[in-house]
């Protein structure tokens, strides 16, 4: 009977990481801003997907992004999303294809570009 009783509580916390596993990627939609708009200044975005977290800083000169930095990424399996920014900053855009096998990081750090340059 005492092996029951350890057993629920570890059920419960595999259906809860079930739970916050199961977010719609497709429904998040990133657009794709206007940096020359966007005055000169560094800027931060957050942005958080399902148990993923991301927190940036964006620095804008003369309309392009100069450097994006990552403060935080909470990402469980998705760290090598981590090599979309500098694919961001070689388009200047945030319509770049997101890292397979890590769409939820990848398109938390776009949304947290976003988030950044349009608040």
């Amino acid at each position: 009977m005492k092996h029951r009783s350890f057993f629920i509580p570890l059920i419960v916390l595999g259906f809860i990481a079930l739970l916050a596993g199961c977010v719609n990627l497709s429904k998040i939609v990133i657009g794709n801003p206007d940096f020359s708009a966007v005055p000169d200044n560094t800027y931060r975005g957050k942005s958080k997907v399902g148990p993923v977290q991301v927190t940036v800083d964006v620095t804008v000169e003369g309309g392009i992004i100069k450097s994006i930095d990552l403060i935080q990424h909470f990402n469980g399996r998705g760290k090598k999303a981590e090599v979309i920014i500098p694919r961001v900053i070689e388009a200047q855009s945030l319509n770049v294809d997101v890292i397979s096998g890590a769409t939820g990081s990848s398109k938390a750090i776009l949304q947290a570009i976003e988030r950044a340059v349009t608040q």
